[in-house]
């Protein structure tokens, strides 16, 4: 039984993009009932993007794994059209080495000839030869929209080339149907129906790092920088840049500035100048429009600020930097997760099935009518088109209109006169081991709590710290810049709170706090359950408190993501990178990793899935002597290939005996004549180093919300605590509007669901209980008794070339698209 692998990329909105494409056929381990299985890929004028890379090898081997013979379709729909030589089988070893590189490697290519009906004539004749019944599409909407043009004309097509005598009736009926599975690669994330596309997060790692480039200049002269980012269309990209560096104004298509904007801009300037502010960053989308659908260019902003304020002023515009370079951790997982989605997918479809899109709903895979998600993607354009702009960025999506509410709260700081105050105190503390995106969260949280009213406080040196009374009021000035800092700069400590309960009572009670915002790993997590237990015994503790996961270890019950994580995963990815290319340079040579983590194996497994490693041991799943000699011999057959290199990661808890060292020496031995063996223990560099945009954006985001659940909490029931002083009392002015915060003289906050973690799990954030917790934790071990990740376990396996049996989504089937409302914030 044949399949067929293609990938396409965006672009085909214009009509005659660019195209790349690979295809397989399957056999043997497929049911004979399955469809034929197929992918394609298409790019814009621009070219491709990175992490397309990662799918193909996911799809190819995935394919073969499955029984598939898998082929390559050079220069993507043109090659189709061509066939021939285009048309190359690929096997194993066609995809190695290849998820570190950008673009795609079976090329891209216009194509004029698939958009008219005798061109499709010639790709369908050239798929039925090969028995190809089935494309996995890579691409936007206008390439997605092409493969489902096709996939409906194929019987039509069929029985035309029939009649033409080009192929045979027997051939009609074995390839009768054509089922379609898309992926979605686009850097500009501007597909509706999935929360992160392929190839945005690697160019938003280009564009903050060319933006903390900039920022180093300010150190000496003051300027303005006008960054032009990548977006005709869709104003992610410069959205969520300008939320991940704290930028002075952004300009998007979906969200055009109000009348007047020119003078408000150069107010907002000249009052941030006043504030010693040496730098001032304003972010433009290529699409930037204004209100009346008339271009915004770089230019004319430059020459407003020059013309109005007299600042040095320069424009950056990153152009196609942002497509190139090598994948983010989080695209290469990501493209391996979809890929792996995909064709299964394409496995399970019927004649029924309609052409479908793998889509991420916060960290869960789905799938979506094809047909649905690129109407919806239209009615964004259309909507745009006709000056709708709230209902633009309503069809963006959940996540699109959290960035922007979020961007607008953090960079916009009203008069002091206009803002209702709340005469609640709010404190802000980090515990636990640095994290990149910190300060970040800390940034959010702050400003977020100001425009609520609160007086903020920052609490630093962790609760050894606030038992000293190390506590000072934070104002909205005294966060900016923070968000690119790594590390924390209130300071953090392991220290639990435990021995110090009476002095930060004391220390609760002497600045008045009502409620405390933590933000920080496992020993934070235990802290808070520690301050849980003492609210019999101190009344200073029962005010809302709740915690923001942020670790690199990533092992905080009650989310599936800690900030901090994706920063270290990418310093063990590029790490890695590394060390393979001195290791393919050497040939027959086994690297042999050792990652952070304590006993979670997150790091270790998802370092090893982004970066293509053959093994990686973890605690949560025991391995003996027999596995390692399993995996030696694994290494000894692959020296026989052309990938003479091997890569193992190790969590450093993973085993008590089974060392780093011990591996090291057991393969050394045991690979003696066949591969030498090297070691690296990476250390303390995986907490350093600035956060990436992951990081930066979720810390962000997710600190915004748990200061929103603060003030709901203060205001639903923020009574005394101890005594009057202690109450929030509203102050509202006449005419004011907005909900003022009430007082309930007789209430506290004792109920389980006033003290909270606030995660990430499966599509949505939620606010869970630490008691409730509790029973979900292996505090023996510092990890939750359930991770999601472990889940994705087997398909590094699969992918490294093992046998694993791999379960790819909860439900696997296609759901539709739809709004969800206000209530429900981004998860991601």
């Amino acid at each position: 039984m044949n399949h067929w692998l293609q990938t396409v990329g965006p672009g085909a909105e214009e009509q005659e993009g660019k195209s790349s494409v690979l295809g397989g056929s399957v056999a043997g381990k497929v049911e004979p009932s399955l469809p034929h299985l197929g992918a394609s890929r298409r790019s814009r004028e621009q070219g491709t993007r990175r992490g397309m890379n990662a799918a193909v090898r996911a799809v190819v081997r995935m394919g073969i794994y499955v029984g598939a013979k898998v082929y390559f379709i050079y220069e993507g729909y043109q090659g189709m059209v061509d066939g021939g030589s285009n048309i190359v089988e690929a096997d194993w070893e066609s995809v190695s080495s290849i998820l570190q590189v950008g673009g795609t490697i079976i090329g891209s290519a216009r194509c004029k000839a698939f958009r008219t009906r005798e061109g499709r004539l010639k790709a369908a004749c050239n798929l039925v030869q090969r028995g190809i019944t089935n494309l996995c599409v890579i691409g936007g909407d206008g390439s997605l929209t092409g493969a489902n043009i096709f996939r409906k004309e194929w019987s039509g097509l069929l029985e035309e080339l029939a009649q033409h005598g080009e192929i045979d009736k027997e051939q009609v009926q074995k390839h009768a149907y054509l089922n379609v599975v898309g992926m979605v690669g686009s850097i500009d994330n501007d597909f509706c129906g999935t929360d992160m596309t392929i190839g945005t997060d690697s160019a938003l790692h280009r564009i903050i790092e060319v933006v903390d480039a900039i920022m180093t200049t300010a150190q000496s002269h003051q300027r303005t920088f006008v960054l032009e980012v990548m977006g005709r269309h869709c104003g992610y990209l410069a959205l969520v840049s300008a939320l991940a560096c704290g930028a002075d104004w952004v300009f998007l298509p979906e969200s055009p500035p109000e009348e007047g904007w020119q003078e408000n801009m150069c107010i907002k300037l000249s009052e941030n100048r006043a504030r010693k502010k040496r730098l001032n960053i304003i972010i433009v989308a290529e699409g930037a429009i204004d209100t009346q659908n008339k271009p915004i260019t770089s230019e004319q902003i430059k020459e407003l600020v020059v013309t109005q304020l007299g600042y040095d002023t320069r424009v950056t515009i990153l152009g196609h930097v942002q497509r190139g370079g090598t994948p983010s951790a989080f695209d290469r997982i990501l493209a391996s997760r979809m890929g792996v989605e995909a064709v299964v997918a394409l496995l399970q479809a019927t004649p029924e099935t309609p052409a479908c899109v793998v889509s991420l709903s916060g960290n869960q895979a789905v799938r979506l009518p094809l047909v649905e998600c690129v109407q919806m993607t239209q009615d964004v354009q259309k909507a745009m088109d006709e000056r709708r702009f709230k209902d633009a960025v309503r069809l963006r999506g959940r996540s699109f209109e959290t960035n922007l509410n979020t961007y607008k709260r953090l960079a916009i700081k009203f008069p002091d006169d206009q803002i209702v105050k709340s005469n609640c105190n709010v404190a802000v503390i980090n515990v636990g081991a640095p994290a990149a995106g910190m300060n970040a969260a800390v940034r959010s949280a702050v400003r977020v709590g100001i425009a609520d009213g609160h007086k903020m406080l920052a609490i630093y040196d962790g609760f050894e710290g606030f038992a000293k009374g190390q506590v000072k009021e934070i104002g909205w000035g005294d966060v900016g810049g923070w968000t690119g800092q790594g590390g924390s700069i209130l300071g953090t400590k392991r220290t639990l709170p435990g021995k110090f309960l009476e002095d930060i009572a004391q220390q609760m009670r002497t600045h008045s706090i009502n409620a405390l915002l933590i933000i920080g790993g496992f020993e934070a997590y235990l802290g808070l359950l520690e301050l849980s237990a003492a609210r019999d015994k101190y009344e200073e503790f029962c005010v809302p408190m709740v915690m923001v996961p942020a670790t690199v270890s990533n092992n905080v019950p009650g989310s599936d993501f800690s900030i901090g994580a994706d920063t270290a995963l990418n310093t063990i990815t590029d790490t890695c990178d590394r060390i393979k290319q001195s290791a393919s340079g050497t040939k027959r040579r086994v690297f042999i990793i050792e990652t952070m983590g304590g006993y979670c194996g997150y790091l270790a497994n998802m370092g090893a899935l982004a970066a293509g490693a053959d093994a990686a041991y973890i605690f949560e799943e025991p391995f003996d002597i027999r596995d390692l000699q399993s995996n030696v011999e694994h290494l000894t057959e692959k020296m026989k290939t052309t990938i003479q290199r091997g890569l193992v990661l190790r969590n450093e808890s993973c085993s008590e005996n089974y060392t780093t060292d011990f591996i090291y020496q057991l393969y050394s031995e045991e690979g003696k004549g066949v591969f030498d063996c090297r070691k690296n223990v990476l250390g303390h560099m995986q907490q350093g180093g600035a956060p990436s945009p992951f990081d930066r954006n979720f810390g962000t985001k997710i600190s915004a919300r748990a200061m929103q659940w603060i003030s709901m909490k203060l205001k639903e029931s923020p009574g005394k605590v101890g005594g009057n002083r202690y109450q929030c009392r509203s102050s509202v002015k006449a005419g004011d509007t907005r909900t003022p915060f009430s007082v309930d003289r007789g209430k506290r906050f004792v109920t389980d669901d006033s003290i909270c973690v606030l995660g990430i799990s499966k599509r949505n954030l939620f606010f869970q209980p630490v008691t409730e917790l509790k029973k979900e934790t292996d505090f023996e071990h510092r990890i939750p008794k359930e991770q999601w990740w472990l889940k994705l376990r087997p398909l590094m396996k699969i992918l490294a070339k093992y046998e694993a049996s791999y379960e790819v989504s909860d439900s696997g089937q296609l759901e539709h698209v739809h709004h969800r409302g206000h209530e429900e914030p981004a998860a991601i």
